[in-house]
């Protein structure tokens, strides 16, 4: 039978996986945005055009970096709501069951 820290050690495994899926998506996806918005500052900005590509590139890597810990965040937070909403409904079911056992002890009677 496993214990009860086999199973918050397997939680807590889940919720840094969840949270690194979501950081790297947030990174693809805020890095995307990132070079979109760098090309188009290099087409229409002389002043963007001027700075020096350590410059650029630490803007691109900040936008993904914050796009990373959005998203990490927010997946970890759904998850952490996912937990407690299957934690209520076990405690809930768990309960009905008791109710309904001693019904049926009643009725046997």
């Amino acid at each position: 039978m496993p214990s009860i820290n086999d199973n918050k050690h397997n939680e807590a495994t889940d919720a840094s996986w969840e949270a690194t899926r979501g950081a790297v998506y947030g990174a693809v996806k805020w890095g995307v945005a990132s070079a979109l918005l760098g090309g188009l500052g290099y087409v229409l900005s002389p002043v963007y055009r001027g700075l020096t590509i350590q410059f650029k590139v630490y803007l691109q890597m900040s936008g993904m970096v914050l796009g990373s810990m959005i998203e990490a965040d927010r997946r970890l937070r759904q998850y952490e709501a996912r937990i407690r909403m299957q934690r209520r409904l076990a405690t809930e079911q768990a309960y009905w069951q008791s109710i309904e056992r001693e019904l049926g002890k009643d009725e046997d009677e």
